[in-house]
C-alpha cells in the first residue's frame, strides 16, 4: 500500500470515527420516518426535540468534564435536587424558583472541583460521594420523598418549562443556545483550549503554566450548574418537584457523550457530538416505544444493546486499518 493510499485511507478512518454517531442517527430517523408513519409527525418531532433538550444541558456540562478527563457521576441525583428547590423556591417568585437551584447545585459543583482538583481525589470516588449527598439533601427536603413541592397555577415560572415558540418548547431554545456557547467556550477560548490541555496531557498543560486546578474546578461548577438548570426546567414543565426522577440519568449523560465522539480517557470531544449523541439516544427510545410491543425493561435492553453496538463501531474505525 503506498504512502498516499494509506493516507487517504487514515483519513476517510478518521471522519467515519468522528461522525460515526451522525451517521447512525441519519440512518435510524431514514428508517423509523419510512417504517413508522407517526414517527415524522410535527408532534413526534417536537416531543423528541422537548426530550432530548433536558438531557442535552446535563451532557453539556458532562462533555466538559470528560474532556479533562474526569467523570460527574452526580449529575442525577443533582438533576433531582434542582428540581424540587425550584419547586420549593417559586413560592417566591421567578427569580428564587430560578436561583436557588443554581446557588445549591453549583454549590456542589464547586464541592466536586475543589475535592478533585485540590486534592487529588479521584473523580469517581468524590462526584459518587456527592452523588449521595444530593440524594440524601433531596429526601430531607422532602421528608423522605412524602412532600411533593408543586407550583402554582399563575406561577410565572411555569412558562420556562411549558412556554413555547415556533411550536417548540423553551427548553429547547435553552438547551440550543447554551449548546452554541459551549461550542464557542470550547472552541474559541483560551479557557476551552485549557481544557482539551489538562484533559490530553496534564503535566504538560502544568509545566506549560496553564491554570489547570482552576480549570478543573470550573467545569464541576459547570456541570453542577447546568445539572440544576435542566432540574429547574423539568419542575416548571412537571409543574411540580418530582422526587424519584434522575436516577441513572448520569449514564445516560455519559452515554450520550462518549457516543458524540469523546474520548473518556480525556483530550478531545465537541459539544456537537454531543448535541448528536443525545439525539441518537432519543430516537432510539422513540423508535421504540412506536414498536410498542416492548416493556421497560425490554427498552433498556435495546437501547443499550444499540449504543455497544455504535460505540464499538467507532472504536473500530479509530484503530489503524493495516492491522485489521
Amino acid at each position: 500500500m503506498t504512502v498516499e493510499t494509506r493516507v487517504r485511507r487514515a483519513s476517510w478512518v478518521s471522519v467515519l470515527q468522528r461522525q460515526g454517531a451522525a451517521v447512525a442517527l441519519v440512518l435510524m430517523v431514514a428508517v423509523a420516518w419510512f417504517s413508522f408513519p407517526r414517527f415524522g409527525s410535527p408532534d413526534n418531532l417536537r416531543d423528541i426535540a422537548l426530550q432530548s433538550a433536558f438531557l442535552a444541558v446535563i451532557a453539556l456540562g458532562m462533555t466538559f468534564v470528560i474532556i479533562t478527563g474526569g467523570i460527574d457521576l452526580s449529575v442525577g441525583s443533582v438533576y433531582a435536587l434542582g428540581g424540587v428547590l425550584a419547586a420549593y423556591g417559586s413560592q417566591w417568585g421567578f427569580l428564587a424558583a430560578l436561583l436557588l437551584p443554581l446557588a445549591v447545585c453549583g454549590a456542589i459543583g464547586l464541592l466536586n472541583g475543589l475535592l478533585v482538583a485540590r486534592t487529588g481525589m479521584a473523580p469517581f470516588i468524590v462526584t459518587l460521594a456527592t452523588l449521595l449527598f444530593a440524594r440524601g439533601l433531596l429526601l430531607a427536603i422532602t421528608s423522605e420523598g412524602a412532600t411533593t413541592y408543586r407550583i402554582a397555577d399563575d406561577s410565572a415560572f411555569l412558562e420556562l418549562g411549558r412556554g413555547t415558540l415556533l411550536g417548540f418548547g423553551y427548553p429547547v431554545f435553552v438547551a440550543l443556545a447554551l449548546c452554541v456557547a459551549g461550542g464557542v467556550l470550547l472552541r474559541r477560548t483560551a479557557f476551552g483550549q485549557s481544557v482539551f490541555a489538562v484533559g490530553g496531557a496534564e503535566h504538560s498543560a502544568l509545566l506549560m503554566g496553564l491554570p489547570v486546578a482552576r480549570t478543573k474546578v470550573l467545569v464541576y461548577v459547570m456541570s453542577g450548574l447546568l445539572s440544576g438548570l435542566a432540574g429547574a426546567m423539568t419542575a416548571a414543565y412537571l409543574q411540580s418537584g418530582v422526587t424519584v426522577i434522575g436516577v441513572g440519568l448520569e449514564l445516560d449523560a455519559i452515554a450520550a457523550v462518549v457516543i458524540g465522539g469523546t474520548l473518556l480517557t480525556g483530550g478531545m470531544g465537541t459539544v456537537l457530538g454531543t448535541v448528536i449523541g443525545v439525539a441518537l439516544r432519543t430516537v432510539i427510545q422513540n423508535v421504540i416505544n412506536q414498536i410498542g410491543t416492548l416493556d421497560s425493561n425490554y427498552q433498556s435492553v435495546v437501547s443499550g444493546a444499540f449504543l455497544l453496538v455504535v460505540v464499538v463501531l467507532q472504536r473500530s474505525l479509530a484503530k489503524d486499518p493495516d492491522r485489521r
